[in-house]
């Protein structure tokens, strides 16, 4: 789940605690989890002692008459109100901190869509499933989907934000560990929802500076940019072989003659992969449900387009 800088960290029931609102969340759960506790053992605990105490030992035994305790009434409604009051309290001031965003916040804007996670920075550097920023940085995430309702989670953040179709929503985290932290979605989205994942790759800001100004695809041949774009995007619904997943597999399919849902057959070209990838839904191969792919008209540039075509041209 992490990269060899935050497994060195002990074991423990909780994820590593890996940004600025971490620790502030684990304390008010262990609180909870205390406060909680201690009641379970004075409600349990008392019903089981009263029971047991004051059981009926024989059919001459009569209940005795039991009169009011203001004292104790008080007490026992007092007591769990003031507890209320403080995880109340403490939980609005954890809240506001996660929620207040800090001015000059680097910002990273996120796509989600069925099943995946696309990223872009402000210089128009894109990345698919993974993204990179400074340590000890404050980050802005400006989010929103292209499809359905999901959730951006990074456990060891300790933040997780709803992402809806046609509206913006945002969160913020100040990373203070290097490594590689998870993503998940944690909204059901569909056949692919649990491979949905992503992961945060948190380095110094010279890294960070220097990742920016890097062409993922330089020295790269289109058959190898087309694999890195296909691992990243299409791995989940579609296999390099033949195996069925939420799509058809790939493998053999350039040159093949491909059987729609309508009974007819076409052939398996450059131009029925280009529609395919672009126009997903003109052509549906039998055996498949309408709707399900998405259309990447506008995600993916020429070079990308022409990757995936020769990528998927040596797929046997």
């Amino acid at each position: 789940m992490f990269s060899s800088t935050a497994q060195a960290a002990p074991r423990s029931l909780m994820p590593v605690q890996g940004s600025t609102v971490a620790g502030y969340v684990d304390s008010l759960y262990i609180f909870l989890l205390i406060a909680s506790f201690i009641a379970c053992v004075l409600v349990i605990g008392g019903f089981i002692y009263f029971a047991i105490r004051y059981r009926r030992r024989g059919e001459n035994d009569k209940t005795a008459y039991i009169t009011h305790n203001n004292t104790l009434e008080f007490a026992w409604s007092f007591i769990p109100f003031v507890i209320f009051m403080v995880a109340f309290g403490w939980g609005w001031w954890v809240y506001d901190k996660m929620r207040s965003f800090p001015e000059n916040a680097l910002e990273v804007h996120v796509t989600g869509y069925m099943w995946a996670w696309d990223f872009m920075y402000k210089n128009g550097k894109r990345t698919t499933n993974e993204f990179t920023v400074p340590v000890n940085t404050p980050v802005k995430l400006i989010m929103t989907s292209r499809d359905v309702i999901h959730s951006f989670f990074v456990p060891a953040f300790r933040v997780k934000q709803d992402v809806v179709p046609g509206r913006y929503s945002a969160l913020w985290f100040e990373a203070t560990k290097k490594g590689r932290f998870q993503v998940f979605c944690t909204e059901y989205c569909g056949t692919g929802h649990s491979a949905m994942l992503a992961t945060v790759n948190v380095v110094d800001l010279e890294e960070y500076e220097d990742w920016l100004q890097v062409d993922p695809y330089r020295g790269l041949s289109l058959a190898q940019i087309g694999q890195q774009i296909f691992e990243g995007r299409c791995l989940v619904c579609h296999s390099p072989g033949q195996d069925r997943k939420v799509g058809p597999g790939l493998g053999g399919l350039f040159g093949s003659q491909v059987e729609l849902d309508d009974g007819t057959r076409v052939l398996g070209d450059e131009n029925y992969i280009r529609e395919s990838i672009l126009y997903p839904n003109e052509k549906i191969t039998a055996g498949y449900p309408a709707g399900v792919m998405p259309t990447f008209l506008g995600q993916l540039d020429e070079t990308e387009v022409l990757g995936l075509i020769e990528y998927i041209k040596s797929l046997e």
